[in-house]
């Protein structure tokens, strides 16, 4: 079973779903084409690495890690790359993880740094030890075997890998609205995933209750 796929094998998805993975495919690209500028040109002072102290140069790892995972985990849902007896899926799966761990490693270690403050520190901090906890999880229940596990473990991964997206769908609507930035902010770094993370949980109990009836 793929790793992010949430549909049974056999099963086509409706066009609606096909039409919102694809956008969010597309979203997925452009935040990570646009971070990568911190890779082309890192920042050599604290003041270039959004003010945080420890910024340099555990910000261009953290924009590394979170980069690949972004990339990686949206073709993921690809079909063709969960065919054959040695899947290419496999592979792409553990360079997810390995993104994922570089990233929240990395968060972690930049949160208290936060230039919003204490907050941001709280709610990026948990971010990435969540981030961290259910992709080793999800990890873990494939080394096992437990493929069932490790699909709801990854979705979880997925959606908290989706908080760069939701961020930075969050910051353009502070500024349109022209809304204080700093306190909004502050509640962005909890707003950029724990939504996400609930949602999550809604959809597997949903499915759980689908796959009862059957």
């Amino acid at each position: 079973m793929s790793l992010f796929n949430a549909t049974p094998p056999g099963r086509r998805t409706a066009w609606p779903a096909r039409v919102g993975w694809l956008v969010l495919t597309l979203l997925c690209l452009g935040v990570a084409a646009y971070s990568a500028r911190y890779l082309l040109d890192p920042p050599k002072t604290p003041a270039q690495a959004l003010g945080n102290p420890l910024g340099v140069p555990w910000l261009v790892i953290h924009v590394a890690g979170a980069v690949t995972a972004l990339v990686v985990g949206s073709v993921q849902f690809l079909p063709r790359l969960r065919r054959g007896a040695s899947p290419p899926h496999r592979w792409t799966g553990r360079v997810y993880v390995v993104g994922c761990l570089v990233g929240g490693v990395a968060g972690l270690v930049l949160a208290p740094g936060s230039f919003a403050g204490p907050i941001a520190s709280a709610g990026f901090g948990c971010l990435a030890l969540l981030w961290i906890a259910v992709t080793v999880l999800g990890w873990r229940a494939a080394v096992q075997g437990r493929f069932a596990d490790h699909r709801r473990w990854m979705i979880r991964s997925w959606t908290l890998t989706l908080a760069a997206v939701t961020l930075r769908l969050y910051l353009p609507v502070v500024m349109i609205l022209d809304l204080p930035f700093l306190p909004w902010y502050r509640a962005i770094s909890f707003l950029a995933w724990i939504p996400n993370l609930i949602t999550a949980e809604f959809w597997l109990k949903r499915a759980a209750s689908k796959e009862e009836v059957r």
